[in-house]
């Protein structure tokens, strides 16, 4: 979907405009639009796999839902599953188990305790990494719901290419700044044991084979916008927040699962059952799903 000369040039209003037809024309409605019935995620049929690839080309994801697996190994599951598009180089975070995958839990206690994915809080609008250096970019995401919550914990979902489109028809002046290397500074982290430092960067930026990546949070605590940047920061804060067709809500059921190019999402709150309490797995690649539509 991407891969037009001059799609992203500003100066190209015409490859542009081509790109942006075809792109609306395409992109999914509804959740329901997204969603593909499989067997099982750790060996995808021809088929299966060809109706999930062609949505995330189409709309940046797709969601899975087969039938839960008593007893299997849901992460190596999904470590098959990333095979299957071709990605291979996990982003092995700091609170990622030793295989690179990320169980999602409530922790009580412990270094995962302090951050908001370990807790039954609100996630508000972002890509995951927003936080990364440049080499370590995290350009696909898959989740696989295990376990849902009792309550609540919905995820509602953005395609980031659609977000561009809003923004650039808007005013092309907001995606220029955007995509000025200074946009924003994510604060760097010391403490137990992170050692990240501060990053500045792009909100927006094209990786060399043309394919639009977005870097962002809207989290408003010690994040850093240029002075430039800031009226951008408020549109984009002013388009997620307005009712959009492109804009889904969804809680992932048990044998459900996200497979996508990183795109922008939230969670809500949740409420556990103690007997059974909510779990999900996380992959993060700094590969991206190239387009086989």
């Amino acid at each position: 979907m991407s891969g037009f000369p001059g799609v992203f040039d500003l100066a190209d209003a015409a490859a542009y405009g081509r790109w942006r037809d075809s792109k609306l024309s395409r992109a999914a409605r509804s959740v329901a639009d997204l969603v593909v019935e499989v067997q099982d995620i750790a060996h995808l049929s021809d088929a299966e796999h060809a109706a999930l690839a062609g949505r995330v080309a189409h709309s940046g994801m797709a969601v899975y839902a087969e039938p839960p697996k008593a007893g299997r190994d849901d992460k190596a599951a999904l470590r098959a599953l990333a095979g299957r598009f071709g990605l291979a180089g996990l982003d092995s975070n700091h609170l990622a188990d030793d295989d690179g995958v990320t169980p999602l839990s409530v922790h009580r206690d412990g270094i995962r305790s302090r951050y908001i994915p370990y807790t039954e809080r609100p996630i508000a609008w972002h890509t995951d990494g927003y936080y990364n250096p440049p080499e370590r970019t995290v350009r696909a995401l898959l989740l696989h719901c295990a376990r849902p919550a009792a309550q609540g914990g919905a995820n509602r979902l953005m395609d980031h290419e659609i977000l561009y489109i809003l923004l650039r028809d808007e005013d092309p002046e907001l995606i220029r700044v955007l995509m000025a290397p200074d946009a924003m500074t994510i604060p760097g982290n010391d403490e137990d044991g992170m050692q990240r430092p501060a990053t500045t960067g792009p909100v927006f930026s094209v990786d060399g084979l043309g394919n639009l990546h977005m870097r962002y949070t809207a989290r408003t605590r010690s994040i850093e916008w240029s002075e430039a940047a800031r009226p951008a920061a408020d549109a984009i804060r002013r388009l997620l927040e307005t009712p959009s067709p492109f804009i889904f809500e969804h809680v992932l059921q048990p044998g459900q699962g996200l497979v996508s190019n990183n795109p922008l999402h939230t969670r809500e709150p949740f409420a556990d059952d103690s007997a059974r309490p909510r779990l999900l797995y996380r992959a993060r690649f700094h590969d991206r799903i190239q387009d086989q539509s």
